[in-house]
Parts: C-alpha cells; sequence; structure tokens
C-alpha cells in the first residue's frame, strides 16, 4: 500500500466539526507515518471529482472525514475498486459508521482507528446498495419519510433539523398512504397500500432511526421494511418506537429479505444515505463486497 493518504473532509459537517475533525485524523496518520493530502472540493461535484482523481492516482486510502452525505460520495469514488475507504464520522446522523461499529463524533479515536488498522491491514469488504446508478451505504428511503424530506429541502427557514420537524408537522396534516408495487428478486408482484418502504442494507437512517433493525451489511441481502397503511393515530404510536427498531413488533409493518427490490409509487421521491435519487419506480440491487473499509 502507498504510503499516501488521502484525507476527504466536508468542513461544514456536523455544523463545522468536519474542519477541526480534519486535523486529529491526520495527526495520527501522519504519526503512523503516513504523508496525507486534504480534498475539500467547491461544492459536491467538485469534491466527487478530486476524490476519484485521487483513487484513480492510486492513493493508499480515501478517509471521509464528515457525515453520511459525505460518505454517500466517498462511495461513488471507491466502491467497485480496491482502494479502501476510512470513515471519520463527524456529521449529524453518522448512521453508515454506527452500522459498522466505528467512532461516531470522536475524531481523535476514528483517526487513531484508521491509521492502526492501515498499519495492520485490517480491511473487510462490505456490501453496498445500488440504485438509480449511485451506491448507497445506509437506507434506501421512500414513502412519507422522504416526502418529509422533499419537503423540508424546500423550506429555507428555519435552518437545520428544526425545519424537518416543521415539515415532518406539514405532512402528518396531509397524511395518506401510498400505492405501492413492490417486486422482490424478481418475484411476484406485491400492490400494497404503505406509508413507507425502506430498504436497508444498514439498519439506520436520520441519526439512529432503526428502520431496519435486522440488517446487516455483510450478508448480501437488504432488509425491507414495509409500513402498511397506518392512520395518523398509529403512526404517530408507532414512528417513535423506530429507535428501539421495536416498530417491527406491530402488525402493520411486515420485514422482506432480498437481494433485488423493485419500488414503485407515484409522486415518491427515493433517498439513499439521506441524498435524493430520483423518483419511483427505482430498482436496488445489494452488491456483496463492493467496498473495502478500513476498521476494526
Amino acid at each position: 500500500m502507498t504510503s499516501e493518504i488521502t484525507l476527504f473532509v466536508n468542513p461544514t459537517a456536523g455544523r463545522g466539526r468536519g474542519a477541526h475533525a480534519a486535523l486529529p485524523a491526520a495527526s495520527a496518520l501522519r504519526a503512523a507515518g503516513y504523508s496525507v493530502r486534504t480534498v475539500l472540493g467547491q461544492n459536491a461535484e467538485d469534491a466527487l471529482a478530486r476524490a476519484r482523481a485521487a483513487v484513480a492516482d492510486g492513493t493508499g486510502a480515501l478517509v471521509a472525514v464528515g457525515g453520511d452525505g459525505l460518505v454517500h460520495l466517498a462511495l461513488q469514488a471507491v466502491a467497485g475498486t480496491r482502494t479502501p475507504l476510512g470513515v471519520v464520522a463527524v456529521g449529524t446522523g453518522n448512521d453508515f459508521a454506527r452500522a459498522l461499529g466505528l467512532p461516531v463524533r470522536d475524531p481523535a479515536a476514528a483517526g487513531r482507528l484508521v491509521a492502526d488498522a492501515l498499519k495492520g491491514e485490517r480491511i473487510r469488504d462490505v456490501d453496498l446498495g445500488e440504485a438509480g446508478g449511485r451506491w448507497f451505504g445506509t437506507v434506501l428511503a421512500s414513502g412519507f419519510d422522504s416526502r418529509v424530506n422533499d419537503r423540508g429541502n424546500r423550506m429555507r427557514l428555519p435552518a437545520g433539523r428544526a425545519k424537518y420537524d416543521l415539515a415532518m408537522l406539514a405532512e402528518l396534516a396531509a397524511f395518506r398512504p401510498f400505492p405501492y408495487r413492490i417486486t422482490l428478486d424478481d418475484g411476484a408482484v406485491r400492490e400494497v397500500e404503505a406509508t413507507l418502504v425502506a430498504v436497508g442494507n444498514g439498519s439506520s437512517y436520520g441519526g439512529g432511526m432503526r428502520i431496519c433493525p435486522g440488517a446487516d451489511p455483510t450478508d448480501g441481502l437488504f432488509d425491507v421494511t414495509v409500513v402498511g397503511d397506518c392512520g395518523r393515530a398509529t403512526l404517530l404510536r408507532v414512528f417513535p418506537r423506530v429507535y428501539r427498531g421495536t416498530h417491527v413488533e406491530h402488525s402493520k409493518v411486515t420485514v422482506h429479505r432480498a437481494a433485488t427490490v423493485e419500488l414503485a409509487a407515484p409522486g415518491i421521491t427515493g433517498y439513499a444515505d439521506g441524498e435524493p435519487l430520483g423518483p419511483l419506480p427505482l430498482t436496488a440491487r445489494c452488491v456483496p463486497g463492493a467496498v473495502r473499509i478500513v476498521g476494526p
């Protein structure tokens, strides 16, 4: 492995934690004998182009310093290559790091782990999802949760998470289940009224909401959580249980396992790793061992 490591940094992640987190991560790598190059980028497109160039130039590892949005970008650069990905998780959600048992919001510990793991060649193959021409590491969301994202993204104020809380209240006021067509592994088409359908490579989204609590990113399969035709009152009772993962015990919730999932529903946008993929229909496939992760 080359001794040059690339830090892929989102300076605004976690309300500015990204910029500060790059320092202890770089220090840990340099202390282990690596030279460090930092990639920032003027915007997401420019940052991804720079990350891909670093991978093409043979960097020893790409280390994403930020949240799930930056990890999502990093996956587009390293998936399907031999370049390993390290994660210094300092964003708001950090669900990819949670799924893999990596440190969260502790950049010094994460930097040391990456440095030590690279020295010891502790690198493991992890599955990824692919949909709409994009790789994803955690959850492909569709339905009520993605409508909240749509509305929140259109709002200019308030800033931060508060606007998504307001967006959720607005979507609840207009709530209705959506007509889905779901196909698992080229099987029979399921036509259902559903509140949401989540396709999980990892178990959580939204900063620890365990929507697919049994998902394992090393088993070659998605966990597909279908929340059925809940009314508003039922949804308000069931949804808070998602933080413990016990929502799957409710009679309106079913869980399936599949390597390929086709979703169709009118007026619904698919989001993966919190990033918009585009309108349904979408086909997601689980790709075993698609990325090499520097880890414990």
